[in-house]
């Protein structure tokens, strides 16, 4: 198994993670990988850490939150193949299209969108393309107004 790939997406969906209701039912999880008692704390330090660093809009910091897991995955998953096996299987669990990413292929996506009220678009994929989001509701009007076929849009 490339080790590699498995740290990004380790990383990847730990950080991704601690910012979730899922993160309570992982958590206990992810901590026992490292092998470490305090590594539970650790990881709720940096989930706090995280939840203010998004909360500010400070990206660099939510970065380097992610960096500090994907080196403390390195060091772990380069030593112990029972880790390796068990991130593996993790990752399987909640994140089922990680191994796409390996080989450069595309991992496959799933989006699914329950409960609450939305009360504007919801857009989930991974390119739209040419779209203008946040349009006045009347310019929206005009756009979805009936026209002759083969006039354009005003």
């Amino acid at each position: 198994m490339d080790v590699a790939a498995l740290v990004q997406a380790g990383a990847t969906t730990l950080v991704g993670l601690m910012t979730t209701q899922a993160w309570t039912s992982v958590s206990g999880r992810f901590g026992r990988l490292f092998g470490r008692p305090e590594a539970e704390a650790e990881l709720g330090a940096s989930r706090a850490e995280l939840l203010v660093a998004r909360a500010d809009g400070n990206e660099a910091a939510a970065a380097d939150v992610e960096q500090t897991w994907r080196d403390r995955l390195r060091e772990v998953l380069e030593t112990d193949q029972a880790a390796v096996r068990e991130l593996a299987a993790l990752l399987d669990e909640v994140n089922p299209g990680w191994r796409g990413t390996e080989g450069g292929r595309a991992p496959k996506v799933s989006n699914l969108i329950s409960g609450g009220t939305f009360n504007g678009g919801v857009f989930q994929g991974g390119d739209f393309g040419n779209i203008t989001l946040n349009q006045s509701p009347h310019r929206a009007q005009e756009l979805d107004a009936p026209h002759e076929p083969g006039t354009q849009h005003p």
